[in-house]
């Protein structure tokens, strides 16, 4: 009873002053331009155009069975490939086809933890990896840990490799970069833009960001030479800037199916940003049905794409030291290193 009108003047509206005049007519004129704005490029399709195609219509039920078949997978996942540890963070080596979540459960605790679950230690994923991609993933054990690389992750200060096989129209390059822009279609699916796109706002009000990968060519048709990630850094790369829709080789007839082994090294972290890019010039990976990858080949079924996280190299968020770690690789590297001659 005595708090009672303690509580009154919070609960009074006339505590709350409404704003000055001149700043509810600038509030109000915002909201109406950004109203204006998107009602405008709705009606006229001011939207930027994507330069990469929509997902194919047989994706849907392909990518809904490999869903499934992740899940149980995950379900069933106990005991993680640990590549390296110490009391801060774990690198674990995800199989493809298994949500990232199922490291979490699956990383092996101490047995002092797992007899008091007040001790175990507070695991957080510093990065992720699509479902189909294997590879290399941060496991941290403590919040500040987790807060560090996770800004590290962010700001683009960790190094990482992937290994791609792709199957398309073979490259001319043998080191490239390619910069454009990355978003989300009105359908919700992510596609190439152009780099003069970067910045637009797109259905939903998010905006066209940039992305950029630097790709090395390994093999061709099983030639070529596996060796270790190199210097890409170089002047002499060649430069791709995106500004127009990628070339469409199957209206001609010019289609390509040869076998196409590289590295990239993603210069951003956009979601998809390496199947995109693959799929922009002309290669998209084996399997990646999302994005244009055959569904078969040499007629068998493909469960996935054959992307690799290979490596990350970071500075360690306690010791401070450069860290550097590579992943086993997959099966289906090793099969395409062992005929490259």
């Amino acid at each position: 009873m005595t708090r009672l009108p303690l509580l009154l003047p919070l609960l009074s509206p006339r505590i709350a002053s409404p704003p000055p005049p001149a700043r509810r007519i600038a509030v109000a004129a915002a909201v109406a331009g950004v109203e204006d704005a998107a009602m405008s490029a709705e009606s006229t399709g001011e939207y930027p155009c994507p330069v990469s195609p929509p997902y194919p219509a047989a994706s849907k039920d392909v990518e809904l069975r490999r869903a499934m078949t992740a899940s149980a997978r995950s379900g069933a996942y106990s005991s993680a490939t640990i590549v390296f540890e110490d009391e801060w963070l774990s690198v674990v080596d995800k199989p493809a086809g298994v949500y990232c979540e199922a490291l979490l459960s699956a990383l092996p605790c101490s047995t002092e933890a797992a007899g008091n679950p007040s001790n175990r230690p507070n695991l957080h994923l510093a990065n992720r990896l699509d479902r189909d991609t294997s590879g290399l993933m941060v496991i941290t054990k403590c919040n500040k840990v987790a807060g560090k690389l996770v800004k590290a992750f962010t700001e683009h200060k960790v190094k990482k490799t992937y290994l791609a096989l792709c199957i398309g129209y073979p490259p001319s390059w043998d080191k490239i970069k390619i910069c454009s822009g990355h978003g989300r279609s009105k359908h919700g699916a992510w596609r190439v833009y152009a780099m003069s796109d970067v910045g637009r706002t797109l259905p939903g009000g998010s905006s066209v960001r940039d992305m950029s990968t630097k790709f090395e060519l390994l093999g061709t048709n099983g030639k070529g030479q596996f060796r270790e990630p190199s210097n890409v850094d170089s002047d002499d790369i060649e430069l791709i800037t995106v500004q127009e829709k990628a070339a469409d080789h199957t209206s001609n007839g010019d289609v390509k199916n040869d076998m196409i082994f590289v590295r990239a090294y993603p210069q951003s972290g956009r979601t998809h940003q390496i199947r995109l890019h693959c799929q922009y010039l002309g290669f998209p990976i084996r399997g990646d049905v999302k994005y244009g990858g055959v569904i078969e080949w040499n007629d068998v079924a493909c469960d996935g794409h054959a992307l690799h996280a290979e490596s990350l190299s970071f500075v360690h968020p306690v010791t401070e030291l450069p860290v550097t770690f590579r992943a086993p690789l997959p099966s289906w590297a090793n099969e395409v290193i062992s005929t490259m001659g």
